[in-house]
């Protein structure tokens, strides 16, 4: 099966994309109107919005980076847009974030750290590979690989170090 057989069959069955997407979000509701009002309860909760917000999160950042991808690099029209597929997920991402922010802040969330370092790799890849793509840069060089792998990395790590003092 491919990606593209995988997005036809959702596609195909867009009631239960949207049940299985719209499930998440509910679920966050009915988290914030469970765990109480004070610190101490909403503190037994954090695992749980944790999962809300990876199951949330993971859908909607491969959502994201399909949506840049494919009007970056393969130069999709806006008007082709699969709206199931390529924007209910991120609909659903920044629904369910927003009513977990109202309850716990992100910090409290165990592993929300390791979310958007993940985040900001695949924005930095990105740039780069898109930034690639669109230069022709012809050159001999005697340089070895390994130092351009190393100046990869270390370009990978500067912008990770960036974009953590930024936020």
């Amino acid at each position: 099966m491919t990606l593209r057989a995988l997005f036809d069959l959702l596609s195909g069955q867009p009631t239960l994309l949207f049940l299985l997407l719209s499930a998440v979000p509910t679920g966050a509701f009915l988290v914030n109107l469970w765990s109480g009002h004070t610190a101490e309860s909403i503190w037994q909760w954090r695992y749980v919005y944790a999962a809300l917000v990876y199951l949330a999160c993971l859908p909607g950042v491969f959502a994201l980076t399909l949506n840049v991808y494919l009007f970056l690099f393969e130069r999709q029209s806006i008007w082709d847009m699969n709206l199931a597929v390529q924007l209910l997920p991120i609909l659903t991402m920044v629904a369910t974030l927003m009513m977990i922010r109202r309850k716990i802040p992100f910090s409290y969330i165990p592993g929300f750290g390791k979310l958007s370092g993940f985040l900001t790799l695949i924005a930095a890849i990105m740039g780069i590979l898109w930034f690639v793509d669109r230069t022709r840069i012809y050159a001999v060089t005697y340089i070895p690989f390994v130092y351009i792998l190393v100046g990869f990395i270390g370009l990978l790590l500067l912008i990770r170090f960036a974009w953590s003092r930024l936020f």
